[in-house]
């Protein structure tokens, strides 16, 4: 069911002038990745108490944009 909405909407986006990034993922996997390990570190070194981690590593706004 989900695989059928992802593909109705890669095909209705450029109806509607909308464009889908597929290369995101992989282009930002090495950004995500070096995120998480500096929040671990910080984790290490703060306490569970202190640390303060951004998780936010998908931003839906780079994923699908306006042509």
């Amino acid at each position: 069911m989900l695989a059928g909405i992802a593909a109705i909407a890669y095909f209705a986006l450029p109806y509607f002038g909308y464009e889908l990034n597929v290369n995101y993922f992989s282009e930002s996997k090495a950004t995500c990745q070096q995120r998480l390990n500096d929040c671990s570190k910080n984790l290490v070194q703060q306490g569970t108490q202190n640390v303060k981690c951004d998780f936010m590593c998908v931003d839906p706004k780079l994923i699908i944009k306006k042509n």
